[in-house]
């Protein structure tokens, strides 16, 4: 958690939209799908950096519930580039000691592109670096639903009102603490569904930088705007300062 004067905190979770893949390759008369490709060498540099830095999760949101509208090729192209990023990248991964976790709705994926996502999440189980989480097929409208009907399936007796407390070990990333930092690439100035309730308190920062572009360099930057940030959960700045200074008397 990043203080109220400016110290230099690393965010403990950052969570990214990995926008700009498709005017990147637009830019440079190339198929949008060149620059999914192009977008992969992006993630390997964001990874090594936050892990470098000893950010403890770091949330990339690859693929929405709302993708499935784009075109069939590119779609395809996608589900493919998921699996040999899958087959490429997991044993580097593990050999980093970085844990690797998928969450969605893989219910719509081929059979084998679950199979990969399970073996990976076996494979780096017990991985205690950086804490990779790949958001497939997801959205959080979905999170909160499929959240609130685990909730009632645990408690199929209680009529409520329910906390939440309650619906928070149910969600997705019950895993993990709310993101510190997000951030898109890409110019765009949304949220688009992701980690909707995660998000509440979360410090946003948006590029212009389209994701194929964005680097160890980058995340830097990022970090540096985070860390000049006060962040008050609801109190007031005077509350922050008293608070700092009890903690460092």
């Amino acid at each position: 958690m990043s203080s109220s004067n400016g110290t230099r905190d690393i965010p403990r979770h950052i969570a990214i939209i990995m926008d700009g893949n498709g005017r990147w390759a637009r830019r440079r008369f190339m198929p949008r799908v060149a620059g999914h490709r192009k977008g992969v060498e992006a993630v390997r540099a964001v990874v090594s950096r936050c892990a470098e830095l000893g950010v403890g999760h770091l949330t990339l949101f690859a693929f929405s519930s709302e993708n499935w509208r784009r075109p069939a090729e590119e779609v395809n192209f996608l589900m493919q580039l998921f699996v040999r990023a899958l087959e490429d990248e997991v044993a580097r991964l593990h050999q980093n000691g970085i844990r690797l976790r998928v969450i969605g709705d893989l219910s719509r994926f081929e059979p084998r592109l679950v199979d990969l996502i399970r073996n990976a999440e076996a494979m780096t189980a017990q991985n205690t670096g950086l804490n990779l989480t790949i958001a497939a097929n997801y959205g959080g409208r979905w999170d909160i639903l499929q959240a609130m009907e685990r909730m009632l399936q645990a408690r199929p007796d209680h009529r409520g009102p329910f906390t939440e407390q309650e619906l928070e070990p149910h969600l997705s990333m019950a895993f993990a603490p709310e993101p510190d930092l997000f951030i898109r690439t890409g110019g765009e100035k949304r949220i688009s569904n992701f980690l909707l309730w995660q998000l509440a308190y979360t410090e946003l920062y948006f590029t212009d930088s389209l994701w194929p572009e964005f680097n160890g360099a980058a995340i830097d930057a990022a970090i540096a705007s985070y860390q000049q940030r006060e962040r008050r959960f609801g109190r007031t700045s005077e509350q922050v300062q008293a608070a700092s200074a009890g903690q460092h008397a």
